[in-house]
């Protein structure tokens, strides 16, 4: 059941096609049913673009949410995982440059909605809400001449209510969320994300953890460079000081003293927003 002040009975308009960026989060769900709602569901697509490496309840959730939506699921896979991604292109991905999210994300989505898709009666639908209303021009630019539309900006819902929509849908919990994750992307990590999410990923999937810390260190011993996910932040005269600290400090860092990490530092999941030298292409 929609809430009360967004419900409609509108239909799509005939020949219009509606592809919502579907990321398995409960932003893109609650985009989803509100596309359902206002246009229909006969041409409406679910399009995902596979990590590979998305916690398992994401992938249910995921399948249960296009089943509640009642839309076409469309997953993309491009076969590999970030880290292969990573070893690919030579460079760790970071808060600046996501190879990972382009590549395994924007790049299969553009191709297939470009392969698919007829720019003059296709919608693309995004899942930034009202908080985030300033992203809204870089997703127009970058999907030109495509239309773009982020239904949640017109709404006040937060995530909270998104959360108790999905439940009384009778949608599973993901357990990212449960477990106090801001995003359910990338099985709990991301390059993008802070200290924060990291401890959070530590204590609660101390193994998962241990496979991401692998993984840098192998990816830092093959390009030789002192390149982290992480860094530590300290003001010094004035000044901000920025160091890299590797996931394997981190975690020796907090085995000592669980308390010494920046917990305001959450980072930001952003997997569909382009970067600047995309938007400067398209």
């Amino acid at each position: 059941m929609l809430p009360s002040d967004h419900q409609s009975t509108s239909r799509g308009q005939s020949g219009a096609s509606h592809v919502v960026m579907f990321s398995g989060g409960i932003g893109s769900w609650a985009t989803a049913k509100l596309v359902a709602c206002e246009r229909g569901t006969d041409r409406l697509t679910l399009l995902f673009a596979d990590t590979m490496m998305e916690d398992e309840d994401t992938y249910r959730f995921l399948t249960a949410a296009a089943a509640n939506v009642r839309a076409r699921l469309v997953q993309l896979r491009d076969g590999r995982d970030i880290w292969q991604v990573f070893h690919d292109v030579k460079f760790l991905g970071n808060t600046r440059i996501d190879p990972c999210s382009r590549i395994l994300k924007r790049e299969l989505m553009r191709k297939w909605v470009d392969g698919n898709c007829d720019p003059q009666t296709t919608t693309v639908y995004v899942g930034i809400d009202w908080t985030e209303q300033d992203r809204a021009k870089r997703y127009a630019q970058y999907w030109h001449p495509y239309a773009v539309d982020c239904p949640l900006t017109r709404t006040t819902l937060t995530k909270e209510d998104m959360l108790d929509w999905a439940k009384k849908e009778g949608l599973p919990e993901q357990r990212l969320y449960k477990w106090g994750f801001h995003h359910a992307n990338c099985g709990g990590g991301c390059v993008k994300a802070g200290q924060a999410q990291f401890e959070l990923l530590l204590r609660r999937m101390p193994d998962r953890y241990a496979w991401w810390e692998e993984n840098e260190q192998r990816i830092r011993d093959e390009l030789g460079k002192d390149i982290t996910i992480l860094r530590d932040r300290r003001i010094l005269n004035g000044r901000e000081i920025v160091t890299p600290i590797t996931l394997r400090a981190f975690r020796e860092r907090l085995e000592r003293q669980p308390s010494l990490f920046d917990a305001e530092e959450w980072g930001a999941c952003a997997c569909t927003e382009p970067m600047d030298d995309e938007l400067r292409a398209a």
